[in-house]
Protein backbone atom coordinates (compact mmCIF):
# COMPACT_ATOMS: atom_id res chain seq x y z
CA UNK A 1 0.00 0.00 0.00
CA UNK A 2 1.46 3.91 -1.06
CA UNK A 3 1.51 6.32 1.10
CA UNK A 4 -0.33 9.36 -0.92
CA UNK A 5 -3.77 9.27 0.80
CA UNK A 6 -4.08 10.73 4.26
CA UNK A 7 -7.38 8.90 5.19
CA UNK A 8 -4.70 5.46 5.32
CA UNK A 9 -2.28 6.96 7.61
CA UNK A 10 -2.93 7.17 11.25
CA UNK A 11 -0.32 7.50 14.21
CA UNK A 12 1.03 4.23 14.85
CA UNK A 13 1.57 2.42 12.29
CA UNK A 14 4.68 1.12 10.74
CA UNK A 15 5.55 2.73 7.44
CA UNK A 16 9.03 3.31 5.09
CA UNK A 17 9.79 7.40 4.42
CA UNK A 18 11.93 8.93 2.31
CA UNK A 19 14.03 12.32 4.14
CA UNK A 20 14.44 14.84 2.52
CA UNK A 21 18.37 14.61 1.96
CA UNK A 22 17.36 11.20 0.53
CA UNK A 23 14.71 12.31 -2.71
CA UNK A 24 17.67 11.91 -5.06
CA UNK A 25 18.52 7.99 -3.57
CA UNK A 26 15.24 6.79 -2.58
CA UNK A 27 16.81 5.44 0.26
CA UNK A 28 13.76 4.74 2.48
CA UNK A 29 13.87 5.01 6.29
CA UNK A 30 11.08 3.11 8.87
CA UNK A 31 9.64 3.91 11.61
CA UNK A 32 6.67 4.52 13.32
CA UNK A 33 4.28 7.32 12.73
CA UNK A 34 4.11 10.27 15.37
CA UNK A 35 2.20 12.69 13.56
CA UNK A 36 0.45 13.90 9.95
CA UNK A 37 2.39 16.89 8.90
CA UNK A 38 0.26 16.98 5.25
CA UNK A 39 -3.40 18.63 5.90
CA UNK A 40 -4.52 17.71 2.05
CA UNK A 41 -6.57 14.19 1.84
CA UNK A 42 -3.73 13.25 -0.98
CA UNK A 43 -0.30 14.38 -2.15
CA UNK A 44 1.27 12.60 -5.13
CA UNK A 45 4.69 12.23 -3.64
CA UNK A 46 3.52 10.91 -0.24
CA UNK A 47 1.71 12.48 2.98
CA UNK A 48 4.42 14.13 4.73
CA UNK A 49 4.89 12.74 8.44
CA UNK A 50 6.72 12.69 11.72
CA UNK A 51 8.48 9.45 12.81
CA UNK A 52 8.84 8.83 16.58
CA UNK A 53 12.35 9.22 16.41
CA UNK A 54 11.82 13.09 15.01
CA UNK A 55 12.64 12.22 11.39
CA UNK A 56 10.56 13.91 8.74
CA UNK A 57 9.47 12.96 5.32
CA UNK A 58 7.04 11.22 2.91
CA UNK A 59 5.31 8.30 2.81
CA UNK A 60 6.46 5.80 0.31
CA UNK A 61 4.85 2.53 1.69
CA UNK A 62 2.63 1.38 4.58
CA UNK A 63 3.86 -1.53 6.24
CA UNK A 64 1.33 -2.25 8.98
CA UNK A 65 1.00 -1.71 12.48
CA UNK A 66 3.15 -1.61 15.09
Amino acid sequence: MNGTRRSGIRPGLHVSIVLKKDQLSGKLTQGIVKDILTNSPVHPHGIKVRLISGEIGRVKEIIGLH
